[in-house]
This record gives C-alpha cells, sequence and structure tokens, in this order.
C-alpha cells in the first residue's frame, strides 16, 4: 500500500523527471529474469539528485515513524537500497545496516553487515519492488538473526499480485512512496504517454511473464 496519494504522485513525478523510470511500450526493455518489459526503473538516479534524495529520505523517515514507530536500526537491502537506506538511517539518528543477497563465502561468512542485536526493531528500507522474492530474502536474514522486522517501505511497486502474495505470506507489510497505477496516471496527464500506451502498460501488469512473447 502507498503512503499516501499526494506522495504516491509527486514521487512519480518526480522519478519520470530524472529517468530513473523510463517507459517506452514501443520498444520494450528485457528485464535480467528474461521478461519483456515496456517499463525500466533505476531508483539508484535518485541519489545523483540532493533535491530529490532529501524529499525521499524525508517522506521515508516520516511515514516510518507513523507506521511503524521509531525503530532501533534501519536495514537496507544491497545493493539497490543501501545509499537511500543510509540517508533515513541519518535522518532518523539510528543505526543502519545491510543485507547482502547472501552470504559471503569467506571471513566471518556474513549477510548482515553491520551491527545488529537480537531482539531489536528494524524497519528494511528497498528500492524496488518487483515479486518481492529478493526483498523477502532479506527479511528472512534478518529474522534469522534475531531482528523483530516491523515491516518494509519501498520507493517503487509494480504491483504484481505475485508480490502482494509474497509479502502476505511472510506476514509483512509493505507501505510504498509511490506505485504502478499512480505512475501511470501522472504519466498521461503529464503527456509523458497517450492513453493507447497506458492501455498497453496496463496489459503488462496484468501478465507481466508472458508479456510481448509471440505465439
Amino acid at each position: 500500500m502507498i503512503f499516501n496519494k499526494d506522495t504516491a504522485e509527486k514521487t512519480a513525478e518526480l522519478l519520470l523527471q530524472i529517468n530513473a523510470i523510463k517507459l517506452n511500450p514501443k520498444n520494450p526493455f528485457t528485464w535480467a529474469s528474461g521478461w519483456k518489459s515496456p517499463i525500466y526503473c533505476d531508483n539508484r538516479l535518485i541519489l545523483s539528485f540532493p533535491a530529490i534524495r532529501n524529499y525521499i529520505r524525508e517522506e521515508f523517515s516520516k511515514n516510518i515513524e507513523k507506521q511503524f514507530g521509531k525503530p532501533d536500526v534501519i536495514a537496507g537491502v544491497a545493493t539497490g537500497a543501501i545509499g537511500i537506506g543510509m540517508l533515513v538511517a541519518e535522518y532518523m539518528g539510528v543505526p543502519f545496516v545491510y543485507v547482502r543477497p547472501e552470504p559471503k563465502k569467506h571471513g566471518r561468512e556474513n549477510q548482515v553487515e553491520g551491527f545488529l542485536q537480537r531482539g531489536q526493531n528494524v524497519v528494511v528500507v528497498e528500492d524496488l519492488i518487483s515479486t518481492g522474492n529478493s526483498s523477502l530474502n532479506a527479511v528472512e536474514a534478518l529474522r534469522a538473526a534475531g531482528a523483530n522486522v516491523k515491516g518494509m517501505v519501498a520507493i517503487f511497486t509494480y504491483g504484481f499480485e505475485i508480490a502482494e502474495e509474497n509479502f502476505k505470506n511472510a506476514h509483512l507489510d509493505l507501505y510504498t512512496l509511490s506505485n504502478y497505477h499512480h505512475l501511470l496516471n501522472l504519466a498521461v496527464a503529464k503527456k509523458y504517454i497517450t492513453e493507447t500506451e497506458q492501455i498497453t502498460l496496463q496489459e503488462w501488469s496484468v501478465a507481466p511473464d508472458s508479456w510481448g512473447i509471440e505465439v
């Protein structure tokens, strides 16, 4: 779910302005998974724009405290959410850790990097939610380390049904600054795309794994 409508619309517009989100239904992108997609999202670009990254960290910080209370620790999911997670932790005045996709193969073989004590309340920061699998992998690592994971916040979600199911099964609340629905409405209103292109983009979101495949 989104924090609120105004934040969702403003965040979507900022992401479009800096090309963190690109919409191209005529010449689709190919994701690492092999899926064809009319949208590509790289929220790490936010870090290169001081005014926008400050807006994001302040919206996160305000709404994290509102929804979950002030956590003991902020955790960022590597690698996309390390930067923004650190900014949020600094702004809130709490410690920061980050979570690797898998444990290191050497040294202490950590998956959670940083100082984390068992029983501490943690809110996880993510940059983007697609299926939610990698994000929830980080949550499981934190839980295995003894953390009390209060919830997760993300900049943007595609809103796939599979992600909603995955978070429900993991018994974890997810809040996002913006989502696919608000992005498309904003993109049409601001003439980033036409209404016809909006229909194509909506069709993709219903069946992203099979969209664009010729039969």
